[in-house]
């Protein structure tokens, strides 16, 4: 019974060692994180919050919208979004580089109705004649700042097709948008990137991007030089790098960061 007592109490030291400790006070973290890694947040947080005794305050936005917000004058403890948004906060000397951590890796990937003929996108080639031939397609506005959106619109630009997909293209507004519109049946094709289309119902994913038309899209945490708790904030992003948040990532349709 000693022994089983003794280790139990190793198990719950080694976790609270994990996520980086218990401060002497509870702290409320306050996070900006991007929509893209919503579910992952939305499974993790209340998981972090039980094993840390913290609380999180967590909202989320698109690159546009963080970038908008952070350079914009407001203060938070941690913001996770796509690495290019946190380099420019690096630049910018809202965080320090030593603070940045890779916690995933997410691609863009084309979606069909669930139950349609699943299309040919296995080269460019095969993914320009299938673009060509489609009735519609969707995906995100690249005006509203989002890198899917920004990436599919340069992909189209560089298969030489741009001028010809206009006429049926809808621009989504919302990161769910090109699947939700896809499981309607109102766009035959949609493009986005893994994580926003996973959860969608009535949808299936047709694969990734072909070859280097993909983009892999590295999503990072850092703790931010405004951190009013940055022991708390440390637990937080040593948690997104546990085997357990290596398991809830993959289920969303991530890869998790590089150890």
């Amino acid at each position: 019974m000693k022994i089983r007592l003794l280790v139990a109490a190793a198990n719950i030291g080694f976790m609270f060692l994990l996520v980086g400790g218990i401060a002497a006070e509870a702290a409320e973290i306050k996070v900006l994180s991007h929509r893209g890694i919503r579910p992952v947040m939305e499974d993790l947080g209340p998981k972090f919050e039980r094993a840390s005794g913290h609380k999180l305050a967590i909202t989320f936005g698109n690159l546009g919208a963080i970038r908008k917000r952070v350079q914009g004058g407001e203060t938070f403890d941690v913001v996770i979004t796509p690495r290019q948004g946190i380099d420019g906060f690096v630049k910018d000397g809202k965080a320090s580089a030593d603070n940045v951590t890779v916690v995933a890796r997410s691609g863009i990937v084309v979606a069909v109705r669930k139950g349609a003929p699943k299309p040919d996108i296995s080269s460019p080639e095969a993914l320009k004649r299938t673009l060509l031939a489609a009735k519609s397609i969707t995906y995100g506005d690249p005006a509203l700042g989002g890198a899917p959106g920004i990436h599919f619109a340069k992909v189209l630009d560089r298969l030489g097709i741009a001028n010809e997909m206009k006429s049926k293209t809808i621009l989504s507004k919302s990161g769910s948008d090109p699947g939700v519109l896809v499981a309607k049946g109102e766009a035959e094709i949609g493009v986005q990137q893994a994580t926003l289309l996973i959860s969608v119902a009535g949808i299936e994913i047709v694969g990734p991007l072909p070859g280097d038309l993909n983009l892999t899209n590295v999503v990072a945490a850092a703790i931010m030089g405004s951190a009013k708790d940055a022991a708390a904030s440390k637990a937080l992003v040593n948690f997104l790098r546990t085997p357990e948040a290596a398991t809830v990532i993959k289920a969303t349709g991530m890869e998790p960061g590089t150890p």
